[in-house]
């Protein structure tokens, strides 16, 4: 299963984008989507997952949830918008991942790209970053793997300079 990873596309989406999407299994958005022509865009191109984030409107909330749990290729997902990062989550998300124990968390709204392995729940932690050009980035950046039998495979960076206004 491909998947590409992206978040924070504050409405914006471009042929870069649809590029690195093209061909692959699922897109998961991570929130602050900022417009559904943005996951209308991506579901043209393959099946789409997302969640929304905080400068999300009431129609992004009603079509897409704050949370997604799910499974992908016997992995165990949790998504959401504002998760933080290791050590510091935002409240109540360490307990919760100490408890129900994910193999992949992933979270948006920082803008800054993280993989990481995270001792203190035992899982995967990954923020793409950002990909619209909304925000303090100079890169825009998103995530591409492969999930095969319950392994990540092939996970690398993706990154493009972001247009300045």
């Amino acid at each position: 299963m491909k998947i590409a990873l992206l978040s924070d596309t504050h409405g914006h989406i471009d042929d870069r984008i649809k590029r690195h999407v093209q061909g692959c299994d699922e897109v998961w958005h991570a929130g602050d989507i900022g417009d559904l022509s943005v996951t209308d865009a991506l579901s043209e191109l393959t099946q789409v997952r997302a969640v929304y984030g905080n400068i999300d409107d009431q129609s992004i909330r009603q079509t897409w949830s704050e949370h997604q749990r799910f499974q992908a290729e016997g992995l165990d997902i949790w998504m959401t918008h504002i998760g933080g990062r290791p050590p510091k989550y935002s409240r109540g998300i360490l307990p919760q991942l100490q408890t129900e124990r994910p193999d992949v968390f992933v979270c948006g709204h920082s803008h800054i790209l993280l993989v990481q392995r995270v001792q203190s729940w035992g899982g995967l932690h990954l923020n793409p970053g950002a990909a619209g050009n909304s925000g303090f980035h100079k890169v825009c950046t998103m995530l591409k793997f492969q999930i095969t039998s319950g392994e990540i495979h092939n996970l690398r960076a993706i990154e493009w300079p972001r247009k300045q206004p």
